[in-house]
This record gives C-alpha cells, structure tokens and sequence, in this order.
C-alpha cells in the first residue's frame, strides 16, 4: 500500500498537476488573444522553415474540414430559425413590416459597398491562385436564368448532404415562412429548428477552440510558401473593409438618422459610444444586444415597443458588416482565382451574400462559415473556399472588430427610424447628452 510519504515524493500528481494548469491557463485566455499568439508564432516558424513549413499544413487542413462540415446544417438551421422566430405575420404589424425592409435595404447596400471596395482596392490581385483554379471555371458562365434555376433543389436531403448551401437556403426560406404562416401550430417545430440553431451554434464554439492551432499551421504555411508579400494582400484588405464600414456606418447609416429620420446625427454617434466599446471588444452582435437596447431606450428615446421588436430581430436579420465583408472576399476570391466576373455574377453575388447575411449567426467570425455558399455562385469549390479561407483566418478576428460595429450602428439607425416613423421617439431624451 502507498504511503503518504510516497504520494508525496510521486512526480506523477505534480506533472499531472502542471499539466493541467497549462491547460487551463490556455483555455482560460480569451480566444481572440490565443489566435494573436498563434498567428505570430506561426509567422515566425514559417519564416524559418521556409518550404518545409507545407509539413505542417495538415493542421490547417483539419480546421479548415471542421468548418466545411458545419456551414450546410448551420445555414440552414439558422435561416429557418430566424424567419420563424419573427411571430405572427399579422402580430408583425407597421413597426415589424418597416423595421425589416429598411434591414434588407441596409444589407443591399453593405453588399454594394463591399463589392465596390474589392474592385477598387483589388486585393486579390497577385495572390497567385490561378494555379488552383478548377478546369469548370474557365468556361462561359451560366446567365442568370441558369443560376436561379440551379439553386431550387431536386432533393433537399441530398442538398444538404452534398453541401450545396445556395439550395440548403432556397429550402431552408420556404420551411421558414411555411412554420410563419402555419403558426401558432407549428410553433413546436419552430422551437425544434430553434434548438437545432443553438446546437450548431455550440459546435461552431468546439470548432473555433481549434482555431489557434489552425491559425498556427496555415500562418507558418503562407509564411513559408509566399513570404512576408502575402502581408500586402491582407493590408488591402483591411483597407478595404475599413473604409467600406466606415461609409456604410458613417454615411449610410448616419444619413438614415440624417435625411430619412430627419434628425441631427451628432447625438446619435455621441450616445452610441459603448455600444461601439462592446462590439469592437466582443466581436458579437449577440453580445452587444443587451448594451445596445439599453441605449436605444435610455440615450436615443426609443420606445420599449420598438426596441423589443426592431433590436432582436436586428440580431439575426441585420448583418450589414457580415454582408459587406463577405462580399468584399468574394471579390477577392474571383480575383485570386483570375475568374472575370460578369454582370448576372455580380447579380447573384449580391442575391447570395444578401440572403446569407440575413441568416448569420451572431457570434466572432461567423462569416467564415457562410463564405462557402457565396463562393459556389462563382463556380468556386470545396478545395478552392479552404485556399480563401486559409488565407484569410489568421487576420478575422481582427478584422471582425471592425465590421461588429457596423453591424450594431445599423440595429440603432434603424430603430431611431423606425421609432421616428410611428411617433414612438422621445425627441428630448434623443438630444439630451446621457447622463450615464
């Protein structure tokens, strides 16, 4: 029998033991600081190991498939979620029915300014994808006709299986306004596909624990394959997006609350200001709902009716930094690939990247896993999405800060309006400075 001196001089409990506040100091860092570590890390070694950094892309290749496996069933839980959780078509009424066709127009136009930022900054230029580039792109592309036609699934199980994610949606849009209209009947099975949404939303959470090491693998993979040149891309890029996000937020948003809502917008970006705070910091639109309906009613003057019904739906339906963002990498992605876009492309990019950011989950770098759907519009495949995805990881969640802003300054532009609109603003509470 083991004594207690013997415990005592056993290095197993103390390796055990260390081992284990290793792991938990690891997992205890927030995720966003362990990819910045992994990403320097992963430069680093690339640098030094040059061509042989392509031994550790296997690790980059397993996140990249953990993704891949989870967009399909995501977008299409989300989606069908998000359209039966709006109510009661007729219980939507005036504040429900404004409130979502000023979001879809806000995200139209995100996608617009997205895809002119790629062609204008063009950072996917030089990226030397062409190499890569399927025998299926080089061919005339489909016209339009052709493309909508292709979207409507003969099998949707099938769809699903074969992760075809512009048919899963087309589905997954009419299960969604079939258990709307249905309702309160079908409220069960709106609760069901809810619970579905919320199980993948907790296996993208596992996924993105694997993150780092993925960043680490893909980092030192670029590192050493392209050099520090691949940096110049990733500079455009976040040039790109910054100035898209700042004139879909400044401009757009601010002439929302300007000309249509025909107030001063001063008040309006001076009251916001820890909404910006949560958003920039959490990288979540989810997170930032609680501080943003409380500013909406106490700095803005919303009214409750309003900010119940505009915010939450504003969670899931209004991605207008998701959608420009997602936007702007398809651009890039046709321009890595050498594909020459034609108007009925840019068309149902536009459509695609729309639809999908309705449907985006509300949590860091959900854009990734929604990039797929849009890329197959252009004839971009499994193994050319992981290139574009590959490359762009190690720097989302940065750039995922700046785009959970505008997505935020959206829910409250439009619920300024939409209150001004129906008489439910409390002007002197709007233009009075906050006291908190």
């Amino acid at each position: 029998m083991a004594t207690e001196q013997d415990a005592r001089t056993d290095p197993a409990p103390k390796a055990r033991g260390a081992g284990g506040f290793i792991r938990r100091s690891w997992f205890d860092v927030v995720l966003w600081k362990r990819i910045l570590v992994a990403l320097v890390l992963g430069t680093i070694v690339g640098l030094a190991l040059g061509e042989n950094s392509v031994q550790l892309k296997w690790m980059g290749d397993v996140f990249i498939r953990l993704i891949r496996m989870v967009v399909a069933p995501l977008v299409f839980f989300s989606i069908v979620s998000g359209i039966a959780s709006m109510g009661d078509p007729k219980r939507l009424g005036a504040i429900g029915s404004k409130t979502l066709a000023l979001y879809l127009t806000l995200t139209v136009i995100a996608v617009s300014v997205g895809m002119t930022m790629g062609v204008i900054f063009q950072p996917g230029v030089g990226m030397e994808f062409t190499s890569a580039v399927p025998a299926q792109i080089a061919k005339a592309p489909p016209s339009l006709g052709e493309h909508l036609i292709s979207i409507i699934p003969t099998n949707p199980i099938a769809a699903l299986a074969e992760g075809n994610v512009q048919s899963v949606i087309f589905f997954g849009i009419l299960v969604g306004l079939s258990i709307l209209t249905i309702a309160p009947r079908a409220e069960p099975v709106g609760r069901l596909f809810q619970m579905g949404a919320d199980i993948m939303l907790q296996i993208v959470r596992f996924v993105m624990e694997v993150a780092p090491f993925g960043v680490f693998a893909l980092v030192a993979w670029v590192m050493g394959t392209a050099g520090p040149s691949a940096f110049v891309h990733v500079l455009k890029l976040a040039a790109a997006l910054v100035l898209g996000c700042a004139f879909q937020t400044l401009i757009i948003h601010g002439g929302l609350v300007r000309l249509i809502a025909r107030l001063p917008v001063l008040p309006f970006f001076r009251d916001i200001t820890d909404v910006v705070a949560i958003a920039f910091s959490t990288s979540s639109s989810a997170a930032t709902l609680p501080v943003a309906m409380r500013v909406a009613e106490k700095n803005l003057g919303v009214s409750h009716a309003v900010t119940s019904t505009a915010m939450p739906l504003g969670v899931t339906l209004s991605m207008d930094g998701t959608a420009l963002y997602v936007a702007l990498l398809a651009v890039l992605s046709a321009q890595a690939f050498g594909i020459d876009l034609h108007f009925s492309q840019y068309v149902m990019l536009a459509l695609a990247t729309t639809i999908v950011a309705l449907g985006t989950a509300p949590v860091p770098s959900a854009s990734l896993f929604m990039l797929a759907a849009v890329l197959q519009v252009i004839g971009l495949g499994a193994e050319q999405t992981a290139l574009v995805v590959g490359f762009i990881l190690p720097f989302d969640r940065l750039l995922d800060m700046t785009r959970t802003i505008t997505s935020a300054t959206s829910d409250l532009s439009t619920a300024v309006t939409v209150a001004k609109w129906e008489g439910e603003l409390d002007e002197e509470v709007y233009l009075r400075k906050p006291t908190e």
